[in-house]
């Protein structure tokens, strides 16, 4: 067991949001969340993460967590070489061999210098992921993870994806469309506040 969000209700206003939803990921899944603009994607990641409090329902993390948010979590000023030394402080990681090996993967290893303001979206996006991964935790949270990404990242993201769930990490990712559905061992629709499961997807 890595999540579980159990009868989650959170109201802004007179508006409701969530109205009791459940989700539940295990070690070695991988976890599709869809759902419309405004169906409360965003509200349902925060609470999941520990941003937000629902008004009622609980969230259980059972592992340390990975958030990659849909915004860039970057700071303009500083380099893509910048950022893997500060999160490995942030982290208290020993070096950055993994950090190094995931910039390689998502192929962006020759921007190492660039300053994050300088970069395109879809290469803001890549060290984005890479922050995220880079303490290799045992359940990541992405929110529309492979946003600009060309369909050459987008096949290693699956592959990296992939390799995660087969070494046992579980992995959610949040999006408005879900493509490569296969790739999936259960999709969820967030719908009137409550997430639907389709059911295997793989």
């Amino acid at each position: 067991m890595r999540l579980r969000i159990s009868a989650v209700h959170k109201t802004y206003g007179t508006r409701s949001v969530l109205r009791g939803a459940d989700l539940t990921v295990e070690a070695g899944m991988l976890v599709g969340v869809v759902g419309e603009n405004g169906a409360g994607k965003s509200t349902l990641l925060r609470i999941a993460v520990g941003q937000l409090r629902p008004d009622r329902g609980t969230v259980q993390l059972f592992s340390e967590l990975g958030y990659c948010p849909q915004q860039a979590v970057v700071n303009d000023t500083l380099t893509v070489s910048q950022h893997l030394r500060f999160f490995q402080v942030a982290y208290r990681l020993p070096c950055l061999d993994h950090a190094w090996e995931l910039v390689d993967l998502l192929g962006f290893g020759g921007e190492w210098r660039t300053r994050a303001g300088e970069l395109s979206g879809g290469t803001r996006q890549k060290l984005n992921l890479a922050l995220a991964l880079m303490h290799d935790p045992p359940l990541l949270v992405l929110d529309e993870p492979y946003q600009g990404f060309d369909w050459d990242t987008h096949e290693r993201f699956w592959q990296l994806a992939d390799t995660l769930r087969r070494r046992g990490r579980a992995v959610v990712v949040v999006s408005h469309l879900l493509h490569d559905l296969q790739h999936f061992d259960s999709v969820h629709h967030l719908r009137e506040g409550r997430l639907s499961p389709d059911g295997a997807a793989r």
